[in-house]
């Protein structure tokens, strides 16, 4: 089965072409641009320089969240209009999934983090084990020492990956003993990772919805909390 994979979940943008045996292709931009300018020319130059079409896709794959809440919409969108428009399948995994399997092979406690802003991350922690990665928590909105917290509790070795790493490396590195951070290359969200979860995932008849398919924030949205404010302020009056 040959999936497109596509993640916009953090201000990296990235896409792969991959089946059960093989990565084609795949192309990442991490240079602050925005997702609806190079999201649809990446896709287009990936698939020109493997000589393939949209139609030669079998499916498809995207970021389902949490992250930037323009980017997860951007890339739900694209990814829906490639879906209906080839009538192939998509699925939704989520960016911390896709983060930690980055690591697969990784001893102890593997958590992705993603700046959330605010002193504030997106994670997710999870082990891999018998070939296998397994979440062992919820996907979760922590302060960073909040956070801290809830690993020293674990006393197990920890590795950090994400784009929240150079921001936060300092604090984690005199608050866990035992601790390790993935080379600064898998930092990034891969489309590969993304699109491996995927493929396993619509091989075994697991697809969303186009109609009801939305990403998932762990937060309200910063127009949804001032428009909540806004109304609160109105009651008070």
């Amino acid at each position: 089965m040959r999936i497109l994979s596509l993640d916009s979940s953090t201000e990296s943008a990235t896409c792969a072409i991959l089946d059960d045996y093989k990565l084609f292709g795949e192309i990442t931009f991490n240079y602050k641009k925005q997702h609806s300018t190079v999201l649809m020319p990446m896709i287009d130059t990936l698939l020109k320089n493997l000589n393939m079409d949209i139609h030669s896709i079998d499916g498809f794959v995207v970021s389902k969240g949490p992250g930037s809440f323009t980017g997860l919409r951007i890339g739900a969108a694209v990814i829906k209009g490639l879906s209906q428009g080839t009538g192939k399948p998509f699925v939704g995994v989520s960016s911390l999934d896709a983060l930690a399997y980055n690591l697969c092979y990784t001893s102890g406690i593997i958590c992705p983090i993603l700046d959330a802003l605010r002193g504030n991350v997106y994670t997710a922690l999870y082990n891999f084990t018998n070939n296998k990665l397994n979440m062992l928590s919820d996907y979760m909105l922590l302060s960073i020492e909040d956070l801290i917290k809830t690993l020293n509790n674990h006393n197990q070795p920890v590795c950090f990956i994400g784009d929240a790493v150079p921001k936060f490396k300092d604090n984690l590195t005199s608050n866990i003993k035992q601790i390790s951070f993935s080379p600064a290359n898998l930092n990034l969200a891969r489309a590969s990772s993304l699109g491996e979860l995927g493929l396993k995932l619509l091989k075994s008849g697991i697809q969303d919805d186009l109609y009801s398919f939305a990403p998932f924030y762990l937060r309200k949205s910063q127009a949804e909390r001032e428009y909540e404010k806004k109304l609160r302020l109105q009651v008070h009056e």
